[in-house]
């Protein structure tokens, strides 16, 4: 029989394991995550630990008493099939309590995910390409936008209000907002970040195709000739537009997935996911 592992939370300056796992699994983390990850619920992020080493990692983070997403579950490759991702599996659940539970799973866990009560919703698409170079005008820095609207505008495409990491996420280094205002009134914004390769884009929002374009060719801006990232829900068709007017390809897909009821959210403004690790 294997080892009974030991279950703990990481403190806050242990979450960059969990990034580097992340990026080990070849899932490209932004630069700054582990950082604006902390600011939402730093006991969220747990570690299945034998004989004081590392064995498995995971998140479930609660955004507020009725709302927590789940990501970052990875098991080191020569340790899994010995139920330690099962037991940390099960204590990320139990810190969510009674709460609806989001993620987004590789597409081969669907069927695990559905005996464990989980619920599929739809279909998220990375998309990655190197753009052609445009012409970027007509948006504004966010930083001149109020955040009640951003936060407002968040609250149509997300099922739990997160505000403070939203701030963390618009600030932190390296990341750069620019939003599309129309007589004063936000109509569309986004961030894009420093990946490990390349550049993330995302959230990515907007009232229309023409707004989210304005919007993808000023963040696009900042990644230079670098490589860009948007992560897009099936279920938007201008956003899938979007991603294949800018000449992007699909390489990688996940399963939205829920357990619990959810509140109300439209996917309709959302060009572009914030994060599969933290919805």
């Amino acid at each position: 029989m294997p080892a009974e592992p030991s279950i703990r939370a990481l403190n806050t300056a242990e979450i960059g394991l969990a990034v580097e796992w992340a990026a080990a699994e070849g899932w490209n983390p932004g630069q700054a995550d582990a950082a604006c990850f902390a600011t939402v619920d730093p006991g969220g992020f747990l570690v299945a630990e034998l004989d004081g080493a590392p064995a498995a990692v995971i998140s479930v983070v609660n955004y507020d008493a009725r709302f927590a997403f789940l990501g970052f579950y990875i098991v080191r490759p020569e340790l899994r099939g010995q139920g330690i991702g099962l037991r940390l599996w099960q204590a990320g659940l139990a810190h969510a309590g009674e709460r609806t539970i989001g993620l987004d799973g590789v597409l081969a866990q669907q069927a695990n995910y559905t005996r464990q009560g989980f619920v599929f919703s739809h279909r998220n698409i990375r998309f990655a390409g190197v753009p052609e170079p445009g012409e970027p005008g007509g948006t504004v820095d966010l930083a001149q936008v109020p955040f009640a609207a951003i936060a407002a505008s968040d609250a149509r495409v997300f099922p739990a209000p997160r505000a403070a990491f939203l701030k963390a996420w618009i600030a932190a280094p390296g990341h750069q907002g620019r939003a599309v205002l129309h007589e004063g009134r936000l109509k569309g914004w986004g961030v894009v970040r420093p990946a490990r390769e390349g550049w993330k884009i995302g959230p990515l929002i907007a009232e229309d195709l023409e707004t989210a374009d304005t919007l993808f060719r000023a963040l696009r801006a900042v990644a230079g000739t670098e490589p860009v990232v948007l992560d897009v829900p099936e279920p938007n068709a201008p956003a899938l537009a979007l991603a294949r007017r800018h000449g992007l390809a699909p390489v990688f897909e996940t399963a939205r997935m829920y357990r619990g009821s959810l509140r109300p959210a439209t996917l309709e403004p959302l060009f572009g996911v914030t994060s599969f690790e933290l919805g």
